[in-house]
């Protein structure tokens, strides 16, 4: 059953609320180390207690998943001071607030200026998950002290 410092290995597909898909696990499934916010939380939630064989679909509100749109997280810097080599929808890191590398996606370029969005593309999205729970099995100390599987799990 899942719990707290339990690997667990699901596939799923996400889709918008208008049922466009936007990711898969597709056939490989995709492992977490359950309660280190590998996941979503919203998702997390959803997979609390669950067990091998388990499906269902659940919407995670923004609230849950990526958060809600900031229009504080977007600001403009000028083209010159970026790479050539960049194009809409590229995350580029940038150095947050405490100096840890923050993400914000390239989304308006002029000649002159490059907007970033800090919020993740998916913030003000409802997410509409289908997932089905592959294998859980407990964690090896080293995840836990790492707060991530090491590798998939056998099926």
């Amino acid at each position: 059953m899942i719990s707290h410092g339990y690997v667990v290995s699901f596939r799923y597909s996400l889709k918008n609320s208008v049922g466009v898909l936007l990711d898969t696990s597709g056939r490989e499934p995709l492992s977490y180390l359950h309660g280190a916010h590998n996941i979503v939380p919203g998702l997390e939630r959803a997979l609390d207690g669950r067990r091998p064989g388990d499906r269902f679909s659940v919407v995670v509100p923004p609230s849950e998943g990526y958060g809600h749109v900031d229009s504080e997280e977007r600001l403009s810097v000028p083209r010159a001071e970026l790479p050539e080599a960049i194009h809409l929808g590229i995350p580029l890191m940038l150095e947050g607030g405490d100096g840890h590398p923050e993400p914000a996606w390239i989304v308006e370029i002029t000649d002159d200026e490059v907007v970033l969005d800090r919020n993740h593309p998916l913030a003000g999205v409802a997410l509409h998950f289908d997932v089905e729970v592959v294998v859980v099995r407990e964690a090896t100390n080293a995840e836990k002290i790492h707060g991530q599987a090491h590798g998939g799990v056998m099926q």
